[in-house]
Parts: C-alpha cells; sequence; structure tokens
C-alpha cells in the first residue's frame, strides 16, 4: 500500500515516516524542502520510501505523484500564525490553494488524512468536543479551517484537530511552546512567560504518528470525521509547564503581562471521540522535556530550529 505524504519533510511528517516503514508501507515525500531535507537522508536506505522536491501549489507536479497513492497523508501548510502573519499571501496560497489542489488530484477512491489543529476553535469558555463551534481568530486558524472543511465536503477524509505539537522529530522545532520553553531553559537559563493562566492540551510528535497509523487501521469506522486528537491528561496551563521544565532544569521563570497568543488557544478539549475508537496518547510532557533538555544540552545549535 502507498502513502503519499504532503510536506512530509517538516517536523511531524519525519517522525511519521519511521512508524509508517516500520509497517511496511511504500512512502513517497513530497515537500519543497523549504527547510532543508537533511532529516529525511537516513530513510532513503529504505527501498520503501522515495521522494519528489515540489511545492503542492504546482498542480501538474502534485498530480503526478497523487496518481497511485492509495493514502495521502496531508500535512503540507505553513503552520503557525506567526509564520501565517509574516506572509499572509504564501499561508493563503499554501494552506487553502495548495489544499484545493489536493482535492482536484485526487479521488474518493484514496483515502485523506488531513493533520489539522486545535487552533480552529479560537477562543471558547467550554470544554471543547468536535460539535464547539469553530471560531478561529488568526490566518493561520481561518485557513486551516478552511482546509479541512473544503477536505470533508469534497473527499473521504480523516481530520485530526492535533494538540500542541511537543518534542524531539528529526527535523527539529524548537518554537512550539514546550520546546521553546525547554530549549530557552537550558541555554539561557530564565523565562519570561505571559498568559500563564491560559489552558492548552499537548501531544507528543511521535503519538501524531501514531495518530495516522490508527488511522489508516480503522479508516472504515473513522472516514469523513474529524477528532481531536489528544489527551486530558495533558490539558496544561503555561504556568504549570513551565513548573515541569523548571524541575527538570531550575530555570527562573518571571510571569509578565506583555505579549498574547494571536489564536488566543486557552481551553480544554475533550478526546472522548477518538479514545472510544481505542486511541490514546503514550509520552507525557513530563518526558518529552527531559528528552527535549538532553538534546538541547548536548547540541549547540546554530540558529534555532522555527517556522518563522
Amino acid at each position: 500500500m502507498k502513502v503519499l505524504i504532503t510536506g512530509g519533510a517538516g517536523y511531524v511528517g519525519t517522525s511519521l515516516i519511521p512508524q509508517l516503514l516500520e509497517k511496511n508501507f511504500k512512502v513517497h515525500v513530497f515537500d519543497n524542502l523549504m527547510f532543508g531535507g537533511d532529516a529525511i537522508f537516513p530513510f532513503f536506505r529504505n527501498p520503501n520510501f522515495s521522494f519528489t522536491k515540489g511545492d503542492i501549489r504546482d498542480f501538474n507536479a502534485l498530480k503526478k505523484v497523487a496518481a497511485d497513492a492509495d493514502i495521502v497523508i496531508h500535512l503540507a501548510a505553513i503552520v503557525g500564525y506567526p509564520a501565517c502573519r509574516k506572509d499572509p499571501d504564501l499561508a493563503e496560497s499554501v494552506n487553502v490553494t495548495g489544499t484545493k489542489n489536493v482535492i482536484s488530484v485526487t479521488s474518493n477512491n484514496q483515502l485523506l488524512i488531513y493533520g489539522s489543529t486545535g487552533s480552529n476553535y479560537g477562543s471558547i469558555d467550554e470544554i471543547c468536543t468536535e460539535e464547539t463551534p469553530l471560531n478561529p481568530l488568526s490566518l493561520y486558524g481561518q485557513t486551516k479551517t478552511l482546509a479541512e472543511k473544503m477536505l470533508l465536503e469534497e473527499r473521504n477524509t480523516i481530520a485530526w484537530r492535533f494538540a500542541t505539537a511537543f518534542g524531539v522529530s528529526p527535523r527539529l522545532r524548537l518554537d512550539l511552546l514546550v520546546n521553546d520553553f525547554t530549549y530557552k531553559a537550558v541555554k539561557e537559563g530564565y523565562l519570561v512567560v505571559y498568559e500563564k493562566h491560559f489552558m492548552r492540551t499537548f501531544i507528543h510528535v511521535h503519538d501524531m504518528g501514531r495518530a495516522f497509523l490508527f488511522g489508516i487501521e480503522n479508516q472504515d469506522k473513522m472516514v469523513n470525521n474529524v477528532y481531536n486528537v489528544g489527551s486530558e491528561k495533558m490539558n496544561y496551563s503555561k504556568e504549570a509547564i513551565c513548573e515541569l521544565i523548571k524541575k527538570q532544569t531550575n530555570v527562573y521563570v518571571h510571569y509578565a503581562d506583555v505579549g498574547e497568543d494571536a489564536d488566543k488557544r486557552d481551553y480544554v478539549v475533550s478526546y472522548d471521540k477518538i479514545k472510544k475508537l481505542g486511541f490514546d496518547t503514550t509520552i507525557t510532557v513530563e518526558d518529552g522535556i527531559k528528552e527535549l533538555a538532553k538534546v538541547c544540552s548536548a547540541v549547540d545549535f546554530k540558529s534555532p530550529y522555527s517556522n518563522i
């Protein structure tokens, strides 16, 4: 069975690829290598791995690689509100127009699994379920919400509204909250944190990869549905995250009334829908902080890995 991953050389894709190869899937990655390609080098040794350098806004190139795929995992996107704010036109063309291309070059004989986001919810006072009305506030949330809607309307799609990612991946990101805070704690010894009471749910990037495998294995009962993906066990305030990092690094934390999250991600999420089907996370925030602290201590990064 052949799996096409758009944006597969990124943070989530490079954690997912080895999991798919281990299950003997044929994996083809389609990526423009905006952030480089070093992270996928080891996969070329596997005969079930192949790669095409290309952009999902290039309709003809995308059509060629999508034709023989049984499953399309759509990850290609400009991710995060800072990256989208930096170049709004690029965000619109990749996240929306690129998704329209994915729809156009595929058919309902193929399964699509979409990496969506909890940022679609915006600012919510209640516990978020999949039925909670979406209210995206940033351009990132708005483009991802529109892409999710189009896919669910046009193709046999499973959409994952992921919790906030963290953890070590071959293509590391240090602009994610837990990763960023841990990096600064190790390298600088102090943190300045705003909106300390804001609640967020987290998921390790390895568990994000597991979710795609779970969707493939359970597609008959999951297709044409959206799922929150994470765990109630990892609903934390930003202050609680800082305290966990402090235990590992002895970082000094200063809570300040400056700065704000454009996505207004301050909510508690229910994961009952996917949990009832048998999926749960396996890696805790504490374990993720430990691995991040080890990596940040061991490696002298020339520049922080970021999507911005």
